[in-house]
Formats: structure tokens, sequence, C-alpha cells
């Protein structure tokens, strides 16, 4: 078969070079490994993801290429639809040009061969019989036809000629293949973006890239009940009823209006003990009211509702707005007062504190977690990776398949979450992730503050200690105490008095200099014209000689331990509660607090967020597509199966039989030729050339 496209007889030669191009077969498979090549990257590269994720992973030089490429649109991009087309005209023009021919050397007996042609062959045999011409060349068709060979007997001048074929059927595998390609891409190209392009091109209508209630779109936003398809996402909070889906678009969104209208009445879901989704599933009340009726329907993973020709698929879930009440806790200044805040997830409240006017952007909220929180375990933990490092690492396993964790025992759910931003005057944020539980790391109970600049990077963790009644209070009243001069020098002083000898206390001068060394302590470690905590107390000691510095710190940190001990008292004392006893306990709690204490001045917040109450509402995320052409690729599929069955499993032979007379009976000369020469067609050779000649 030759691989040159329809030759043109014509005195233009550049339409004649043009035609023959596109209608070659080398130029439809050059277009069909370019389409692979595409296929390949719209599957690698996440497609229709949102641009920051983008611009995070590649960066934003390589963001601008790949996105002026289309690449993060493969399917729905220009070039994408143009090969499709092209490929269209190439495939057909190819099944014009050799179909006809095809047909025709099928219906095609080859009967004007001659004999000398037919002793050229390399699979051939001659034998005699006692029998006239006319009678040996019947016997012969008959037993071609017994084995399955359709037979025409031709009368030659010298002789008579049996022509038999079989497999002739293995043409219609190029037509059906190629027939199959141009089926399978019409069907592609129907459920592709090209129907909404269409409308965007000549029918006005355009992304919309504000805000607001759904139904006061206007209405060259809105695609109509005739769109012939689409592919879009509805999310519906449990008791929330629907009837648009959002297509998502490079510069905004388009409003699909459906047949139907979904009411979620209730969302399930069930998780695997590592915290992976096991089940999820939507209960619905289907509204059609043009048809007046109403029904209920339960959507599943890979069990969609398709009504009207509108399939509904289960496709995630997020949350629908859960209602929060929440304590806030100052972060800095010598307040330690606490205050009640309230709030929606997906929604903003106002936060008005001494460091200015914030909005509290809440973001999410989780009612369980599960984590690996076993730090001194080999498994858990890396060597000389912090817990900080790891615990980040570990938030990432809530997502992605359920088998990452199937060997790890150290699982632990660690209670609700709330994640925020907390947005200034400016338009700045930061992001804050909270944990509404303590957690048990390393034998203490610690409260989880997470905290990061940006969604590329992971979140740093503040371990706030738990107190006697599992709350933050105590630190909380540490922390205040720390940052009030007062109360700093009152607990210097008594820890100068505690600490002194009785023989030292009447040396002159000698408490005062204890006192405010112990003073200086404190003020260093608050971060008194310096950051604050043991970046401070760094920068103290690299003062000193290199030879005492040694000394200089150990001697430090135990002042500092003895008066933050003394702030902790005189804090509750000024409150009017009763002294804390000296104990292993209370002692722990001190150390991890003055931990905390130094990571707070990292922490970036003026005020602490703790969860409190929560009642949670669930949101289905359901896709809606309607997509007329899967029949049609599904014909298109049948198509291909029946090409390639037919052009690697029917097999065409040849036969001929070239009978004349030798006066004492006849002579026979047998031909036999195939396109592929296997096993199965030598043996086939060798059976009729054993059979052929049988006598009667």
């Amino acid at each position: 078969m030759s691989t040159t496209g329809i030759e043109l007889k014509t005195r233009r030669r550049a339409l004649a070079e043009a035609v023959e191009l596109v209608s070659s077969m080398r130029f439809a498979i050059s277009l069909l490994v370019i389409l692979s090549i595409a296929a390949i990257i719209g599957t690698v590269l996440r497609q229709g993801d949102a641009m920051p994720n983008y611009v995070n992973q590649f960066g934003p030089f390589w963001y601008e290429i790949f996105r002026k490429l289309s690449l993060f649109t493969v399917y729905s991009s220009w070039w994408f639809l143009a090969i499709l087309l092209v490929l269209i005209v190439s495939t057909g023009l190819c099944i014009v040009r050799n179909t006809p021919k095809m047909l025709r050397d099928m219906r095609s007996w080859r009967d004007h061969v001659r004999e000398e042609s037919l002793r050229n062959f390399h699979h051939k045999s001659e034998w005699t019989a006692p029998l006239n011409s006319s009678a040996l060349a019947v016997q012969s068709a008959e037993r071609l036809r017994h084995v399955g060979y359709a037979v025409k007997i031709v009368e030659k001048d010298n002789g008579v000629l049996v022509a038999a074929k079989k497999g002739a059927g293995n043409k219609f595998g190029y037509i059906f293949a190629h027939t199959a390609i141009i089926v399978i891409l019409l069907g592609g190209m129907l459920d592709s973006d090209l129907p909404i392009r269409f409308q965007q091109w000549f029918l006005g209508k355009t992304p919309y890239a504000g805000s607001g209630l759904i139904s006061q779109i206007p209405a060259q936003h809105r695609l109509g009940l005739s769109n012939p398809t689409y592919r879009g996402n509805t999310m519906l909070a449990e008791g929330q009823t629907g009837s648009t889906a959002i297509l998502p678009q490079a510069s905004g969104v388009l409003v699909q209006d459906l047949p139907f209208a979904i009411e979620l009445k209730k969302f399930n879901i069930e998780f695997y003990s590592t915290g992976m989704p096991k089940l999820f599933a939507s209960e619905i009340v289907v509204h059609d009211r043009e048809a007046g009726k109403t029904f209920p329907a339960t959507i599943e993973v890979n069990k969609p509702l398709i009504y009207k020709g509108v399939a509904v698929y289960q496709s995630s879930f997020e949350d629908g707005g859960s209602k929060l009440k929440l304590t806030g806790f100052p972060m800095s200044g010598t307040s330690a007062s606490a205050f009640e805040i309230a709030g929606e997830v997906n929604g903003s409240t106002e936060l008005k504190t001494a460091a200015g006017a914030f909005a509290v952007e809440w973001s999410g909220f989780r009612p369980f977690n599960v984590e690996n929180t076993s730090s001194n375990d080999p498994r858990a933990v890396e060597k000389g990776k912090s817990f900080n490092e790891q615990f980040s690492a570990t938030l990432s396993k809530a997502s992605g398949s359920a088998g990452k964790n199937a060997d790890n025992k150290d699982l632990k759910n660690v209670g609700p979450s709330v994640q925020y931003k907390l947005r200034d005057q400016t338009g700045q944020a930061r992001e804050f992730l909270n944990y509404m539980q303590p957690v048990t790391l390393e034998g203490a109970q610690v409260f989880l503050a997470g905290v990061r600049d940006n969604p590329a990077e992971s979140f740093r963790f503040l371990r706030i200690p738990a107190d006697d009644n599992y709350g933050v209070r105590e630190w909380m009243r540490l922390r205040a105490a720390l940052a009030d001069p007062a109360l700093r020098r009152l607990a210097a002083e008594r820890y100068a008095a505690r600490a002194l000898a009785p023989g030292q206390a009447s040396q002159p001068g000698f408490g005062d200099q204890l006192r405010d060394s112990a003073e200086r302590t404190l003020g260093i470690f608050a971060g008194e014209g310096t950051p604050g905590g043991f970046v401070a107390v760094a920068q103290f000691l690299e003062k000193i000689p290199a030879a005492e510095q040694e000394k200089a710190a150990g001697v430090f940190i135990k002042m500092l331990n003895g008066v933050l001990w003394e702030l902790w008292q005189a804090a509750r004392v000024r409150d009017g509660e009763a002294p804390i006893e000296a104990s292993d306990k209370h002692g722990r709690f001190l150390q991890l607090a003055t931990n905390a204490l130094s990571d707070s001045f990292f922490y970036g917040a003026p005020v602490y967020l703790q969860l409190d109450e929560f009642h949670e509402i669930k949101a289905s995320v359901l896709q809606v597509t309607r997509s007329p052409g899967k029949k049609i690729v599904y014909l298109g599929c049948v198509l291909l199966t029946a090409g390639i069955f037919a052009m690697f499993y029917i097999r065409e032979r040849r036969l001929w039989v070239w009978v004349r007379g030798n006066g004492e009976g006849a002579h026979a000369l047998m031909a036999m030729s195939t396109q592929r020469k296997t096993l199965d067609f030598e043996k086939e050779f060798a059976d009729l050339a054993a059979k052929l000649p049988q006598s009667a």
C-alpha cells in the first residue's frame, strides 16, 4: 500500500502538494504521534489547577512559558483542537483514496493471470489426473469450496482457470480502523470545549470574573439548557439546593444552567483508621420542575446519577460553612484577658487588637486529624530532624492513598483543627493552623499552633504546654507577666531573696546585685530591644569571651529558670490565685513553657485563637457533565476493535488452479499467495497440495 496521498491533476503546484501531504499516510501518522505526546503531557501535568499552584511548582519563568503553550489546558487548547480537525481531514482523505481500491480488490478474482506467471510463484504444485480438463476444474473447485474458499471457474483458450479467494474481509480492517479514528475524534471534539468556544466567539458569551450571588450573574455569563456539552462542578452544603454548575475558564467562570435542581439532604463519609476517606456519598433529592416530579437518589464514587442526559458524579467534599466558637488570647502586651470570637468557615470576622484591626478569614475546619505523634519512634522521626519538620510532613498523610500508612502503628486522632488567615489593613496575611485538643508528645501534653507565611511552605508549630486544667491559661498568664516590667522586677526580688544564703544576705549590695542580674536576665529573655527568647540569650552570650561562654551560659540558664518560676508565682498572686506547688510536673511545665515563650517571638500573630465549640456542616462537590459524544466514542471503539481484529486475525489468501488437457487426461498447476506468510499458511498450502490431486 502506498503512503503517498491524493495526486491532483492541476497546474497549481502548491495546492497539489498540500493535498498530497494532508491525504498521505505519513502525515496522518505524524499527527497521531503529536497527539500522543500531547496526551502524555496532559496526563502527567495536572490540568486546570489554580495559577498559584503552578507558580509554586515551576516558578514564574516556566509558568509563563507553559501558560503560553496552553500546557495547563492541553485538551481545550486551540492547537490541540486544530490538530484534531486536521487529523480528521487527513484520515478522511486516506479513506477516500484507498477504500475504492480496496473494495475493487476484494471483489476482484484476479482471473487474468497466465500459466507462465503462476510458475513464478514460490508456493506452487503440479499434478495430472485421468480426467478431462473441465471435470478436473470442477473437482478442484468443489474441494476448495469445501474448505471455505469462494471459487470462480473461467474458461481459457488453452485451458480452464479456477480462481479462489479466502479472507478478503481483511481489507475491512483498514476501513474500520481508519473510520474509527474519525468517529472517536468527532466524539471527542463534541465533548470538548469547542461548543463552548463557539458560543464565546459568535454568541457573545464571556467568563464572569466577579463575585456575588449566582442568580444575579448577567445572561452573557450563563450557558443555557441547549448547550450540548459541558463539564462543571457544583458545591452544595447540607440542606442547600442548586440548579447551576460552574465551568472554570482562564479568566473567570461560566455558569451552566441545569435542567433540574439538586437538593443535598445529607452527606455521608467514612474513614479508614489512617484518616483516609473510605467512602463518601451524597443523599440528594432531584427536583424536575418542568416534568413536575421529585425523586430521591444517592450518588457515590463511581455510581453517578444520570438523568435527562446529564451525569452527576460524586467528586469530592468540602466544608459547607461550619459554625465555630473560639477563645482569643493576646500574644503581646501585659494583658492575659481572654475574649470570645465566632466564625464561619469560608467567611470572615473582624478582629480588633492593640496591634491594630485584622480580618480573620476562616479557610478550613477538620473534625478529626489522624497523625503520627510518636516522635521517639525511629519510624516517625528521622535522625537530626526536629519535631516541627516531622509533624509538618505528617499533615500531608491525610491526603492521597490510605496505603501510605498501612504499616504505621503510631497513628492517633489528635482531634479537630481550624485553619484561618489573619489579614492586616495593608492586605498582608499569614496562615494559621490550630488544634483544639492537646497532643501528647514526648510524654507531655501540648497545644499545637501552626503558622506559615505562604501556602508553599509547611506549617511551623508552636507547642504551648497544657496546664493542670488542660488549657493554655497558665502559659498565657506567664507570657503576659514576662512582658510586664513591674512583675519582672518583683520576680527578681523574690528570686534574690530565695537564692541568697543567710551569710550572703548580710553582705552590703550583694542582694541588689543578684536582683539586678535576675531582672536583667528576664529582660533579655523578654526581648528588651532584641527579638527575645533564646536568640536574645545567644546574642548576649556572644559578647562574653569565648573561654567563659560555656560557664556563663550555665549560670544564665539556671538563673532564668529560677526567676521564671518566681515570675509565674508572682503572676498567680497578682491574679488572686494560690501559689503553685513545686513538683516535677510543674517543673516540666515550666521547662516546656520556657521553650514556647522563646518560640512565641516568631509566631507573628497578635492573638492565639483556641477552638472551643463547633457545629460541622459538610458540603458535597458534584461534577456535572453532559457528554453526547460518549456514545459516538463507544461506537468508534467498537469499529476500532473490529478493524484491529480483521487486520490481525483475518488472512487473505488467493489460489489459482490452471487446468489443461494433455491427451490422456488433464494437467493441473496450482499456485497460492498471501500478504503475510506464516506457519499456518505453509501448513494450509501443504494440505491443499496433498488433497487437491487425490482421486475421487
